[in-house]
């Protein structure tokens, strides 16, 4: 009779904060016992001494272990059969991450049954490949019986079991290289890095296609978190990892470990004090430092807030919803804190008068819509939404996964032809003037104007509440209006993942004693929604009510 078991960790906010484990059990502790004994064998030969993994891991590197061996069915009909097959790991730098790697592969081969079967250490890049092949290949190399057993291939990176014929092969990812691979078991080192690149969901698969017909088959996904915010398929499998931990998703097949501070934690700032670092860093006290730690700290702290995001991410594993540069716009500082679950629906219902900002350029460039509202009170709400064309995620690859999932999120519109994204635009500002609350629309009066001007007259917008709102540094009082009311609690906005990164992308430019943002400042980063808030902010500083606004002043 097959065990009941559970994947899922409801408790792990206190488990972490007491020292616990937030690693399941094994299924079938003797099947774990078996792995255990290789892999406390194996030794960590650039450590001092080069002790064994049983004489100088942290507990929980044991239960990561177990709990990956411990899955397999020991006999009956079923024998030899996984009953969980991925495994996700998110901890933070220093951990020990990549050496672990080599030990828990190292293992499979060991213990293996299968003749000529395959097992791969997926890497981004050839440096991380030689992270992990190196160790594995130092473990073979000082232990008479293993090196009996293996043969080991330093140029192709492969460790070869001479009784079976499997092989470990440590792989520096590309659609050649992974292409019909059909690996009893596959690491993943850094997914973040995964996440980055446009073909990484399309070369995973391949990379993990042998599970369809490999029953002892296994999958394990080893990451820090990323330096900017999540993208690609490290988003995907970290947010599918948290859903998992946290029961809104039972998939018992799938084993979330992530190292990170309990919400409540960040939101109090106590993720930022030295006492409290071991609660992410499992293997304080074994490969990472304390005295390292709080002195990286300590650089980050007197370095700026954009290094000191830097470490948390790596150090802490603390995720960066906004990439904030030394040069940023000073209203990212408070962009995140002003997010609420915003709907265009709510901001009409609770405005007395609204806005809108509009501006885009080339076929490569975001059109970005911002709809701002005031309320009775005073305070302005934002909404903002933006279409591209295809040709951008083509010219672009580096942002494609970014935007698909700009696209997920229901924050950009990835359009299928020229000019569904003014149509689309049009839509929007058609259904605000309906509710008799637009004052008036902003466009950049040197591209946006020209493209949006005749579809809002067609589609019977008053020509009269059009505005061309001047650019660059004349665009400095909006700026400073916009960061001002952020500062103040006065601006809230829907908490877009696509306004995040815009607001990330912005680079101010001193103009004498005041800043621009341009998109020339702001380089490759894609900034459009945030100009066509800025477009609005400019309209509503002006005090308007409902469709008074005067045609006179055609440039603002």
């Amino acid at each position: 009779m097959t065990p009941a078991w559970s994947t899922a960790c409801l408790d792990w906010q206190e488990r972490l904060c007491a020292g616990a484990s937030i690693i399941p059990p094994p299924i079938y502790p003797e099947q774990a016992a078996v792995a255990l004994r290789v892999f406390k064998s194996l030794r960590i030969v650039d450590a001092p001494g080069s002790p064994t993994f049983g004489e100088c891991c942290a507990p929980w590197v044991f239960d990561l272990v177990a709990s990956i061996f411990g899955s397999v069915v020991p006999d009956g009909p079923s024998a030899g059969r996984r009953l969980i097959t991925e495994w996700f790991l998110c901890v933070p730098k220093k951990n020990a991450k990549s050496t672990i790697a080599a030990g828990i592969m190292m293992t499979a081969l060991a213990i293996n049954w299968r003749e000529s079967a395959e097992f791969a250490i997926l890497a981004p890049t050839v440096e991380i490949a030689n992270n992990s092949f190196a160790p594995a290949r130092d473990m073979v190399q000082r232990d008479a019986r293993f090196d009996a057993m293996m043969h080991v291939q330093t140029h192709i990176k492969t460790i070869t079991d001479r009784n079976r014929g499997a092989a470990l092969k440590v792989l520096a990812a590309d659609n050649d290289t992974v292409g019909g691979k059909k690996s009893v078991g596959t690491l993943i080192d850094e997914l973040w890095l995964f996440g980055k690149r446009t073909d990484a969901e399309n070369m995973l698969r391949e990379a993990t296609g042998g599970l369809a017909s490999r029953p002892e088959g296994f999958v394990i996904y080893l990451t820090t978190q990323s330096d900017d915010p999540p993208a690609g398929v490290f988003r995907q499998k970290l947010q599918y990892a948290r859903d998992v931990r946290d029961g809104r998703v039972v998939d018992k097949r799938f084993v979330p470990i992530i190292y990170e501070f309990p919400p409540a934690m960040v939101k109090a700032g106590e993720h930022r004090d030295p006492n409290h670092f071991g609660i992410v860093n499992p293997n304080l006290g074994y490969s990472v430092d304390a005295e390292f730690l709080e002195r990286e700290f300590t650089k980050a702290e007197n370095a700026g807030e954009e290094s000191m995001r830097g470490f948390l991410a790596k150090h802490l594993n603390v995720e960066i919803g906004l990439a904030l540069m030394s040069n940023r716009w000073a209203g990212a500082d408070f962009w995140e804190r002003q997010g609420a679950a915003l709907t265009l629906d709510e901001l009409l219902e609770r405005s007395e008068v609204v806005t809108i900002g509009a501006d885009g350029g080339g076929l490569d460039d975001l059109f970005g819509l911002a709809v701002l509202g005031r309320e009775p009170s005073g305070k302005w709400l934002h909404w903002g939404h933006a279409w591209v064309h295809p040709i951008a995620l083509d010219r672009r690859k580096s942002e494609a996964a970014r935007y698909r999932d700009f696209e997920a999120a229901g924050d950009l519109t990835i359009i299928r032809d020229l000019p569904d994204d003014v149509t689309a635009i049009v839509e929007v500002v058609d259904r605000v003037n309906a509710t008799g609350l637009l004052a008036s629309i902003g466009l950049d009066p040197e591209k946006t104007h020209k493209i949006m001007l005749q579809a809002l007259i067609d589609a019977s917008i008053d020509e009269k509440i059009i505005f061309g709102v001047s650019q660059g540094w004349r665009l400095v009082g909006a700026i400073s209006i916009a960061e001002r009311k952020l500062a103040s609690d006065d601006l809230l906005h829907g908490g877009s993942p696509l306004m995040a990164w815009c607001v990330g992308n912005a680079r101010v430019e001193p103009r004498g004693n005041a800043v621009s943002i341009t998109k020339q400042t702001s380089g490759t980063g894609k900034i459009d929604p945030l100009m066509a808030l800025f477009n609005a902010v400019q309209l509503m500083a002006l005090n308007p009510m409902p469709q008074t606004v005067s045609g006179d002043l055609l440039v603002l």
